[in-house]
């Protein structure tokens, strides 16, 4: 099966792992901010509401995410830019859907944060 965030790539070889671990041991594995924002499209894609709130760092992190709408199609996902410093990164991407017949681009620029060995998506800013 390709991989949601990056269709060339298996997706047990990219994301998979990362899913995969977090199931193990609870841990997220992700190494780089960007890894986890992949991970976590791919997470939205596969419908892993668990992965999601698990990577959603405490101070941001919503009580419970709802279901995904009946009928959204995951098109893509393109990684503009990534930049980390230290223990926080930021990574800008545009992420395409479809609902209803309609195409739909997120465009965020989004803040992460690195505590004990993990990465977390803290919160982002809307293009």
């Amino acid at each position: 099966m390709p991989c949601p965030c990056t269709p060339t790539r298996p997706y047990e070889h990219c994301c998979g792992p990362h899913h995969a671990a977090f199931d193990q041991t609870g841990r997220l594995t992700a190494p780089t901010a960007e890894a986890l924002m992949r991970s976590r499209y791919s997470a939205f894609v596969l419908d892993l509401r668990d992965y999601l709130l698990a990577s959603w760092h405490l101070r941001t992190r919503p009580e419970r995410l709802e279901a995904p709408e009946a009928g959204l199609k995951w098109l893509g996902l393109e990684v503009k830019a990534h930049r980390e410093m230290g223990d926080t990164a930021t990574v800008a991407f545009v992420a395409r859907s479809k609902l209803g017949g309609r195409a739909h681009r997120l465009v965020e620029t989004s803040r992460f944060v690195r505590e004990d060995g993990q990465w977390f998506y803290v919160d982002g800013d809307l293009a």
